[in-house]
């Protein structure tokens, strides 16, 4: 007989890419001409000095200060429409299945039929992301009507950490005995909360989806799967990056935010709003590479693990990954050791390791050794080191 075994294992991901696609130069073309008519209908404050003129972007400039070359999203006309500067995403009525738990029922299928399971098989969704596309009812219940799982759901939001955050609390629920199989889903509309009339961030994001089976191990299957050999958290507050958008908008009115009775559809199209992705992208390189290498090194160093064949890292900057892994192997790592996917799909919050681990896997032998890593706002952070083994 079989003896028991509910240690947690990671059984399959899952991935949603979205139909657009928009490349460096068109995002550029679009935020200079916007930026040329801004400055020229403030010709007159800028020549006076009480206005400081927009800067022009170049593609030259994004691929250099971040390694983003394209990025998917759910829809690139209204992002490059002058007159916009945003995605134009039709309302649903409530009785169709929300863009945001779309999204996520495709990386979930995709999940499942990699591990070569159905929603039968699955006990609970946590929907782990950064931005939720409404307060109540929870997405992840959404979710899990629309995929016919049985049990429960919830939302959890720890920024880009969101993913390696929810794959922790599947695994320890798993542990606990609480599920046997738990699907942690990380559909992203980065593009939504994007000011895409700031120059220093209007390139950053894209929007995907992705999704992790979290199993027992003795659960039987016949694909390869990751030992999950151990998982860590770690939080420190910044304001460095920040989104002050939430319920409460609506009744604040004073002299920080603005007079009483602006509405909130102005304070959203203001260039600097911080009602959008706002961040001290200096300060966050310099805080986060030493926090995430430290963090690295010190789970290693627990678990007694002395040699890492790949690392999944948050795909935010190409420049900041370099230096983490070359501080955590110390020396530059290769691309199989720390493949990127950001120069195609750009930064997608909590999905981007875990489209780094869908794409980057499967040609892993059993036996080797990864980690999945996550870090950004918050400051958050999650390591979850995983071991390759066959079916």
């Amino acid at each position: 007989m079989r003896q028991a075994d509910a240690r947690p294992v990671l059984a399959s991901t899952g991935l949603f890419t979205p139909p657009h696609k928009i490349s460096n130069d068109e995002l550029v073309g679009a935020y200079n001409a916007w930026a040329t008519r801004w400055n020229e209908a403030h010709a007159d404050e800028i020549a006076a000095g009480t206005l400081e003129a927009k800067a022009l972007s170049s593609s030259e400039f994004i691929e250099k200060a971040s390694g983003i070359r394209s990025r998917f999203v759910m829809d690139r006309s209204g992002i490059l429409d002058v007159d916009r500067m945003s995605p134009r995403l039709p309302r649903r009525a409530d009785e169709e299945l929300s863009i945001l738990a779309e999204m996520a029922v495709k990386a979930c299928e995709d999940a499942l039929a990699r591990a070569g399971r159905t929603a039968a098989d699955v006990d609970a969704v946590i929907v782990a992301c950064s931005m939720l596309q409404r307060s109540y009812p929870a997405i992840a219940i959404e979710v899990q009507n629309a995929l016919g799982v049985k049990g429960w759901g919830f939302d959890m939001n720890v920024a880009c950490s969101s993913a390696t955050f929810g794959l922790r609390t599947a695994a320890d629920m798993i542990t606990a005995g609480s599920a046997k199989a738990i699907l942690v889903v990380n559909p992203e509309i980065c593009s939504a909360h994007l000011n895409f009339k700031d120059r220093d961030c209007h390139f950053i994001f894209g929007d995907v989806a992705t999704a992790m089976l979290v199993e027992r191990a003795d659960l039987p299957r016949t694909t390869p799967y990751y030992e999950i050999l151990g998982a860590k958290l770690e939080t420190s507050f910044s304001n460095n990056i920040r989104n002050n958008l939430g319920f409460l908008n609506r009744a604040e009115h004073d002299a920080v935010v603005g007079s009483e009775g602006e509405s909130l559809a102005d304070r959203l199209d203001k260039p600097g709003t911080d009602l959008l992705f706002v961040q001290e992208g200096r300060k966050v390189f310099k805080d986060i590479v030493p926090l995430v290498a430290r963090m690295i090194v010190g789970h290693m160093d627990e678990l007694g693990i002395e040699k890492l064949d790949r690392m999944w890292l948050h795909q935010a900057n190409l420049n900041m990954n370099r230096l983490i892994a070359t501080k955590v192997l110390g020396r530059e790592p290769s691309a199989d050791e720390a493949p990127v996917v950001l120069d195609r799909y750009a930064n997608t919050s909590s999905a981007g390791s875990v489209i780094a681990l869908h794409l980057h896997g499967d040609d892993l032998a059993p036996g080797a050794i990864g980690l999945l890593c996550s870090f950004g706002a918050g400051y958050s952070a999650g390591t979850v080191f995983l071991r390759k083994t066959a079916s």
